[in-house]
């Protein structure tokens, strides 16, 4: 009679081919169910000729920053040509565009370049390079998107706080697979990047004596469509020091909501 010990060394033998197919298909399956989309699929085709318009709300400080104003516009992106970055790579050109009211004439607004690569999509515009998303497309996944920009990059506009350690600012995918009504339309498959956690003081503000800040910067796209809704807001309200000063705001802040696209 064989030993215990005997047969069931030979059982494990046996076993082991089993085991180690058993192990590869449940690591495919794994594999399978682990996949994510690319980045560039949350972006419009990139083509010449493709454009998306937005209804642009512009927060601005006159008056030395003691007034607030909001003016609100039509802006139009228009993806111009294929071309090459500094940096070899392949980008698209795209134009701005601004307007006053659906019955007015466009008048140029700018441009930026749109870099997408097979894990990030790149934004440069005013020699500010941001990775506006990157992979692997999931809930949770952030990056540096501003790891590019200079210490301080608003600083020849803005004498604030509010851009400081920007490039420390962790972009995060914070929600996708939602559904969200912009501009009356309903619009389907959206992901949500926070580029920073909010940042408040004292707002609302309560205390006209004490000072306050507010830094805001979200962004959404929807697939097949690319940027739906965007908030950037960046401000400052220094108080009154004495009798011979006065309080005052200084920075700014841009919302995008989605018109049309084609």
């Amino acid at each position: 009679m064989r030993s215990p010990i005997f047969m069931t060394s030979k059982l494990v033998k046996l076993l082991l081919p089993s085991l180690a197919a058993f192990l590869l298909t449940s690591c495919e399956n794994e594999k399978e169910t682990i996949e994510v989309e690319s980045p560039q699929s949350y972006l419009r085709p990139l083509q010449p000729g493709k454009f998306i318009t937005y209804k642009l709300d512009s927060t601005v400080f006159l008056q030395a920053g003691r007034v607030e104003e909001t003016h609100s516009y039509q802006e139009k992106h228009i993806v111009d040509a294929v071309i090459t970055d500094n940096l070899g790579r392949t980008s698209y050109k795209i134009y701005r565009y601004l307007r006053d009211a659906a019955n007015m004439p466009w008048r140029p607004a700018g441009t930026y370049v749109m870099t997408p690569l097979t894990n990030t999509v790149e934004v440069i515009e005013d020699n500010m390079r941001v990775v506006v998303l990157a992979g692997p497309v999931r809930e949770g996944q952030s990056w540096r998107g501003n790891q590019y920009l200079a210490s301080e990059p608003y600083s020849y506009l803005y004498n604030f706080s509010n851009d400081n350690n920007m490039g420390d600012w962790n972009f995060t995918i914070e929600s996708l697979g939602q559904t969200e009504t912009i501009n009356d339309k309903k619009i389907n498959d959206v992901l949500t990047v926070r580029r920073v956690e909010d940042e408040l003081t004292n707002v609302p503000i309560r205390d006209k004596s004490a000072f306050a800040s507010k830094t805001v910067s979200v962004d959404k796209f929807a697939k097949g469509i690319g940027l739906v809704y965007q908030q950037h807001i960046l401000w400052e309200y220094q108080p009154s020091t004495g009798p011979s000063s006065t309080a005052y705001y200084v920075g700014f802040g841009v919302t995008r909501s989605l018109l049309e696209h084609n």
